[in-house]
């Protein structure tokens, strides 16, 4: 079982049952580079690490191998292989695999960033289109009101008013 907690991952194995020796080894890669490793014979646990970032944990009922700290290069398979040695017969590698992905801190921070001015952007052209809009309708309101102002010199062709001519003084 996989869990993530706390930015740590955990790889949880029920420990075998009636066997009084056996080891448990979580591998890298394809090429299966051991990263971390149990032993336990007649109640004496033997925890093994060949990186900084892998730590076991052992119970009565089971064994858990944490990874803490994990960077995008850490992306890979992760074998796990169980080897039960007492009693006979020794069983072979028992193997699970699991693919972890790792997501960069950056670019959650990144992503976000970038949502938030796409988000901004869009809110500000919606905004414009709105008062574009709203222009729009005032202005063309306003030429009507103005158009409907008018007097017309006939009823059957509308005509511009016509401001009635000055008498000259002398």
């Amino acid at each position: 079982m996989v869990e993530f907690e706390n930015g740590n991952f955990k790889f949880t194995f029920p420990n075998p049952k009636n066997v009084s020796e056996f080891s448990m080894t979580l591998f890298k890669g394809h090429e299966k580079k051991e990263i971390c490793a149990l032993h336990l014979s007649e109640e004496k646990v033997i925890p093994k690490s060949n990186v900084i970032y892998c730590q076991t944990e052992h119970s009565n009922s089971s064994t858990t191998f944490i990874l803490k700290n994990l960077e995008r290069k850490h992306i890979d398979i992760y074998t796990y292989c169980l080897e039960m040695f007492l009693p006979p017969p020794y069983i072979d590698c028992r193997l699970k695999e699991t693919y972890l992905y790792i997501q960069d801190k950056e670019d959650c921070i990144s992503l976000g960033l970038m949502s938030w001015i796409t988000i901004g952007l869009i809110m500000f052209a919606m905004i414009s289109c709105v008062c574009c809009v709203v222009a729009c309708c005032l202005r063309n309101k306003k030429q009507q009101c103005e158009s409907n102002s008018h007097e017309y010199n006939s009823e059957y062709m509308p005509m511009a008013a016509v401001n009635a001519a000055k008498k000259p003084r002398i």
